[in-house]
């Protein structure tokens, strides 16, 4: 028993001893570094009271959401052109590269530099992009990148979470996420000659964050950031454009490099407009039928001036900017049925969607 260990106690301390030089040995081939080494740590697992929805959807999102350079030229002070550049967000949706952004980040852009999650720069080339509603795609050469889902946005809820990530203020402080709520749905902003239905959000949105992902709780973009109202005073009013007209829209900019829009030819009004032109009428939670266009689909249709429209596919529209939200998911070709009421009685009518005819070029 003795003679046992003492032959343990002896490889012990041989093996201790072979361990000490060669942990000097180490120590001395890397002499300089040998401050830098940290101390070993144990990994806790994370308590999940802080694995909190906000926390998984930015993790899930975050890796998807990307920077943007745009270089370009401008004028200074003197009206002379000079190299100038802005940057923004945006949200890559296709695993090969293909990304959505605001057309106002890559507007008169003569080079477009994408800033990847894990550090890679890569120039882009714009695929197309539509000044109504504020979109644009382009597409960088790379595989296998993080995508983010889009959801849908006819789905989102007043006051349920809202989480904008993006790059406010420069690429310095890119992926930022800040949280707050859906404000309200279909908020009228006027972007370019077209009001675009909007969500509106509290969640922090500043220069930069333009081009960003608005998620929500299950880690699902719900609309891609466009602009806040920046006036003295004012606070917590911050825009997306609707996941399902981004859907469509990068379809079209996709395949087309522009946007056919579909088309039903006519003027609309809501209670609203009829309030503010002191005007009665019974919409029953509808919108008025004003002017038709000639030969246009609605009227090709039946659908006749002082009608009301109250369903769209079976949906209850109430204003003129919903009833466009819900155009703007379609195509044209497809057939929408349209719920008109007309002296107290309702009817359905087949609409073929036409395409929106282009506007005149100025002489």
């Amino acid at each position: 028993m003795r003679k046992i260990l003492k032959n343990t106690l002896r490889i012990a301390v041989v093996a201790s001893f072979a361990i000490s030089l060669l942990l000097s040995g180490c120590a001395g081939a890397k002499s300089a570094t040998t401050e830098s080494v940290a101390p070993l740590s144990v990994s806790l697992p994370t308590n999940s009271a802080r694995m909190t929805p906000i926390v998984q959807a930015a993790s899930k999102v975050g890796p998807a959401v990307v920077g943007i350079t745009n270089k370009r030229l401008a004028r200074d002070f003197f009206n002379r052109l000079v190299d100038a550049s802005g940057t923004g967000s945006g949200v890559i949706y296709r695993s090969d590269g293909y990304i959505v952004t605001n057309h106002h980040v890559i507007e008169g852009a003569k080079e477009i530099l994408v800033q990847l999650s894990d550090g890679r720069e890569l120039p882009a080339k714009l695929l197309g992009s539509d000044s109504i509603t504020d979109l644009a795609v382009i597409k960088i050469d790379a595989k296998n990148l993080p995508a983010a889902t889009f959801g849908d946005s006819d789905a989102v809820m007043v006051g349920e979470t809202a989480i904008a990530i993006g790059n406010p203020l420069g690429l310095e402080l890119r992926g930022t996420v800040t949280a707050g709520v859906v404000s309200a749905l279909n908020r009228t902003v006027k972007i370019g000659d077209s009001d675009v239905p909007l969500i509106q959000t509290d969640a922090a949105i500043n220069p930069g964050n333009s081009g960003g992902a608005l998620v929500n709780a299950d880690g699902e973009v719900i609309g891609i950031n466009s602009r806040k109202v920046a006036a003295g005073g004012v606070e917590g009013l911050g825009f997306a454009v609707p996941s399902n007209i981004v859907k469509s829209v990068v379809r079209d900019l996709e395949k087309n490099g522009a946007v056919t829009r579909p088309y039903l030819g006519v003027y609309l009004m809501d209670k609203e407009t009829l309030d503010r032109n002191n005007f009665e009428y019974d919409l029953q939670g509808g919108v008025l039928v004003y002017k038709i266009a000639p030969n246009s689909p609605i009227a090709k249709a039946g659908i006749k001036p002082m009608d009301v429209i109250v369903k769209i596919n079976g949906e209850k529209v109430s204003r003129a900017s919903e009833l466009r939200a819900k155009l703007f998911t379609h195509k044209v070709g497809d057939v929408v049925t349209l719920t008109v009421l007309y002296r107290g009685e309702f009817h359905d009518y087949k609409v073929t969607l036409g395409a929106a005819p282009k506007p005149e070029k100025k002489k």
